[in-house]
């Protein structure tokens, strides 16, 4: 077990937690969540010994082991991958160096004595210690990860492939606690699925940071949030933390009509799950928007970012490939290719890594020049391009200054008019940060400044690379809900699966060397649809019954089920009280952790007790309307 205690830690003025403390238990897997800017970063470095807290301490067992996945490793580039991977304090580690060390130097002097000696009593070591598994593990991993190169120099590699190497540095290491800053950046869709089921498997403690929705929903359970300087735990995954993080914005009264709503939506979402988008749960969103009624407005918390600013009108000409190809070297990206983009389109682009995606946006927003073919594009179209890397961002300006280089004033959505320090607000930045240097801000902070500057020019057509890279869960929410009422074209590639699912309507794949493929339809669809391509007689037989169902669905309430309808209201009403009560009480518990668990695990059976008697309201509510 590790143990936090009244950790403090400020950064210059800005206060980020104040006096928090938590454990992690042996086998727990925490997420952790929080806009961009609230700590998240600094509290894995503090639990990690890279940083210090201004107070408190941090308790661990004697032999308790750490290791840290930086959102941006430093890594030594004269290193081989091997040897980088090889690299750290685990004794596993150390053993495995010195072998490998051993080893060479008999390879230059095979005569040498104490050389030959030196080696057999590494390789006994080797075997008490299961250390050939180790290096075995080591390369899968890597291979697992789209490192297959393991003589390569790391200063050879891409920015991405440094993350994948960190990454399978901290696997290898099994240490008591893995922590893990966006484990998920730079990985594709197969590297992604891979680490779920390896953490999944971990037999140690894991603490993550990820905007990966999906992968903290399938990983995590148990959640961390960081508010307004204050740190609230939640049991279960991602979906079980909506939900609880609903009631107790409930319970203090914190959120106004539209912040809430989107809240709301999102939970919605986030429970009726991939297969039941398509399905008929209308019953069910009517009880949760009867729910939301029940929300008492008034001052929230903490600040919620606001998007909700104007774009240009867009004509009926978008983009237009006509024959298109684009090569370098060995690597076809386009090989003749047509693509026509119309107004209101959604298109999300996947592929593996080095398939071509980014090319093909730098294409589109007209940065990287066709070999072969034609390339139109409308006269109304105003375009903003989201990159990965901000390149166009000064971190010697001020932020107000960045701001005010595209406009002073804007219009909103609704009409009215308000300034760029507004604007900064809306999006999280207090007034006293204006004239903070861009330099001094963090990794997601910065990438919120740059998407604010690129709305602010009120596009109609968007291209985004990985938006979803180091903004966190709540920003990228309300980025999602703004891109659904936005009137123009988006087009993304991103690796994160629910921004695609919540965002995209149709696909491009690209499957390397020019080949490009086109599904309609989102992320979680498209691979239903694999998955349904490989046994085709199963789905056509699954197609064939399914208008049996539609016959039951006509069945009427039996007279007990009339009973039960009319008082199912009144019962859940009272055991969502209870959980309010336990919620409210848990609240205030302290320190008291046996009287904290016994109140959490009273939660989570409430939970449980009201998902039962929502599904059976929304069954019974079918049946209501046939009578």
């Amino acid at each position: 077990m590790l143990t936090v205690e009244n950790v403090t830690k400020t950064y210059g003025e800005k206060l980020l937690f104040n006096n928090i403390s938590f454990t992690i238990s042996e086998k727990e897997r925490v997420g952790l969540i929080g806009i961009n800017g609230t700590g998240k970063s600094s509290l894995l470095k503090i639990i990690a010994g890279i940083d210090a807290s201004d107070e408190g301490k941090i308790i661990t067992g004697k032999d308790y082991s750490i290791a840290f996945l930086d959102q941006q490793p430093e890594l030594d580039q004269e290193k081989t991958v091997l040897e980088q991977v090889f690299h750290g304090d685990a004794p596993i580690l150390k053993l495995m160096r010195e072998y490998e060390n051993t080893l060479l130097q008999l390879n230059e002097n095979p005569n040498a004595v104490k050389v030959q000696e030196e080696l057999f009593r590494l390789q006994k070591q080797m075997d008490t210690h299961d250390a050939w598994d180790a290096s075995t593990n080591a390369k899968s991993i890597l291979m697992k990860l789209g490192i297959e190169d393991f003589s390569k120099k790391i200063g050879e590699l891409s920015g991405g492939q440094k993350k994948r190497v960190a990454l399978a540095q901290v696997l290898i290491a099994e240490p008591d606690l893995l922590i893990l800053d966006e484990p998920t950046n730079h990985l594709d869709f197969d590297s992604v699925k891979w680490l779920e089921d390896y953490l999944s498997r971990y037999s140690g403690s894991i603490l993550l940071v990820t905007h990966d929705r999906y992968f903290l929903d399938r990983v995590a359970n148990r959640m961390f949030e960081l508010d307004g300087g204050n740190l609230y735990s939640y049991k279960g995954n991602y979906a079980a933390f909506l939900e609880s993080k609903a009631i107790r914005e409930e319970n203090e009264a914190a959120t106004f009509e539209k912040r809430k709503n989107l809240f709301r939506r999102e939970l919605e979402w986030m429970r009726r799950g991939a297969q039941a988008r398509s399905t008929k749960q209308k019953a069910r969103i009517q009880r949760f928007e009867d729910l939301d009624e029940k929300l008492s407005s008034g001052q929230p918390s903490g600040g919620k970012l606001d998007i909700s600013l104007n774009g240009s009108r867009l004509g009926k000409q978008v983009f237009e490939l006509k024959d298109a190809s684009k090569r370098y070297s060995d690597k076809t990206i386009l090989n003749h290719f047509d693509l026509l983009v119309k107004p209101g389109d959604r298109i999300g682009i996947i592929g593996k890594n080095g398939a071509g995606k980014s090319t093909l946006l730098n294409i589109l927003a007209r940065i990287i020049p066709l070999d072969e073919g034609e390339y139109i594009i409308g006269q109304t179209v105003k375009l903003a391009y989201y990159t990965q890397e901000s390149e166009d961002m000064d971190e010697n300006k001020r932020m107000i200054e960045y701001i005010k280089e595209t406009a002073e004033i804007v219009e909103t959505s609704d009409g009215k008019t308000i300034s760029a320090a507004q604007m900064l607000e809306r999006f999280l930045f207090p007034p006293f940060t204006h004239g903070t240097p861009i330099r001094k801000l963090s990794g997601g902070e910065k990438r919120r400044l740059y998407l604010l500057k690129l709305l602010m020019t009120a596009p109609n057509v968007l291209l985004l690379d990985e938006p979803t890279n180091d903004l966190d869960t709540q920003t990228l929410t309300v980025l999602e809900d703004y891109l659904d009422d936005f009137s123009g074209v988006v087009i993304t590639v991103s690796h994160d699966r629910y921004f695609l699912d919540k965002v995209a309507e149709q696909l491009l794949v690209l499957q390397g060397q020019g080949v490009i493929d086109s599904f309609f339809g989102n992320y979680s669809e498209y691979l239903e649809k694999g998955t349904a391509l490989e046994a085709p007689k199963i789905v056509t037989k699954s197609n064939q019954s399914t208008k049996a169902p539609e016959k039951e669905k006509k069945k009427r309430l039996t007279f007990k089920e009339k009973k039960e309808w009319e008082e199912i209201d009144k019962v859940i009403a009272q055991t969502e009280s209870s959980l309010e009560e336990v919620t409210a009480e848990l609240g205030m518990v302290g320190s008291d952790f046996t009287k904290a668990q016994e109140l959490t695990n009273q939660e989570a059976e409430l939970n449980e007790k009201l998902e039962q008697l929502i599904e059976r309201w929304t069954y019974l509510a079918e049946l209501a309307e046939n009578d």
